[in-house]
């Protein structure tokens, strides 16, 4: 009896994941099919931060990440420490970064990270 109860629950389950799924690859075949490009998330995010990058952080850590010269880091050696991110971008660092956190919005901060974290060095 317990083994009728395991093969039926097992079969539910499985047949709940292709429903799950099906209309996703629906939708994504339709995409495709229209011509609408299907981009994979992380990278629309990677995307979005190289824009906001260049129009906000480019001027002072350079357009690849570094500024030779001046006392702005190395962005591409950055850790691989979001929290540490946010809040410099947030809060500015030792009063010569400044704050960002009325300046940009959560989306543009998670996507700078993306970006960030996209170009870190090995």
């Amino acid at each position: 009896m317990l083994k009728e109860v395991i093969g039926k629950t097992a079969a539910i389950l499985a047949a709940v994941a292709v429903l799950a799924v099906a209309p996703l690859a629906t939708v994504r075949a339709a995409d495709e099919q229209n011509g609408n490009p299907v981009q994979n998330p992380v990278q629309a995010q990677i995307d979005h931060g190289k824009t906001t990058y260049a129009e906000k952080c480019s001027h002072c850590h350079g357009p690849n990440m570094m500024n030779s010269g001046t006392i702005t880091p190395d962005l591409r050696a950055f850790p691989d420490d979001k929290t540490r991110f946010v809040t410099t971008v947030k809060q500015g660092k030792n009063n010569k970064m400044p704050p960002w956190a009325d300046i940009l919005s959560e989306d543009e901060i998670t996507n700078l990270w993306a970006f960030v974290s996209s170009r870190r060095r090995p």
